[in-house]
C-alpha cells in the first residue's frame, strides 16, 4: 500500500484577490466531487485572498504534474461555471497561473504542520505563532 501526501499551492490568475467565502465553499464542494470521480483526497484545502493550499493524498498512478492538471483544469471550469463573478475578476479567461508548486509530505514527520499551515491560510496571526520559533532561531 502507498500513501502519497502532497501539499500543492496554487496562484488564481494575476494573483487577483478572487477568495471570498463563497467561492472558498464553492472550491470545497467541486473538490468533494473531484474525490469521488478520481483516487485523490483532499485532506485540508486552505485558501488564502489570492492562493490556495491543498493537502492531496493519492495514488502512485498520478505524477505530481498529473495531479495539479487535474485540480487546476475541473476546479476552473466548474467555478466559472458556479460563480460567474469570478471570471469577470479575471478578464484573461484563465482561473490558476499557468504555475504551481507541489511538494511531498511525510506522513510520518511533517504532515501535521503542514496540515495546520494549510488549514489556517488567511489567518495571520496563527501563521506567525507556527512559524515563530524557526524566526527565534535566526534571531539569536
Amino acid at each position: 500500500m502507498s500513501v502519497l501526501l502532497y501539499h500543492l499551492v496554487c496562484p488564481a490568475k494575476y494573483r487577483k484577490v478572487v477568495f471570498t467565502k463563497d467561492v472558498d465553499k464553492e472550491l470545497k464542494e467541486i473538490c468533494l466531487e473531484i474525490s469521488k470521480r478520481y483516487e485523490i483526497s483532499f485532506i485540508e484545502i486552505g485558501t488564502d485572498d489570492n492562493h490556495v493550499h491543498f493537502l492531496l493524498q493519492t495514488v502512485p498512478m498520478y505524477s505530481p504534474s498529473r495531479l495539479s492538471q487535474v485540480v487546476k483544469s475541473i476546479t476552473a471550469r466548474e467555478m466559472f461555471r458556479r460563480v460567474p463573478e469570478v471570471k469577470k475578476k479575471l478578464w484573461g479567461g484563465e482561473f490558476w497561473t499557468k504555475g504551481y508548486f507541489i511538494n511531498t509530505v511525510s506522513e510520518h514527520g511533517n504532515e501535521e504542520v503542514i496540515r495546520k499551515y494549510v488549514r489556517e491560510q488567511g489567518r495571520e496571526e496563527e501563521y506567525r505563532q507556527i512559524h515563530r520559533p524557526q524566526l527565534d532561531f535566526f534571531d539569536s
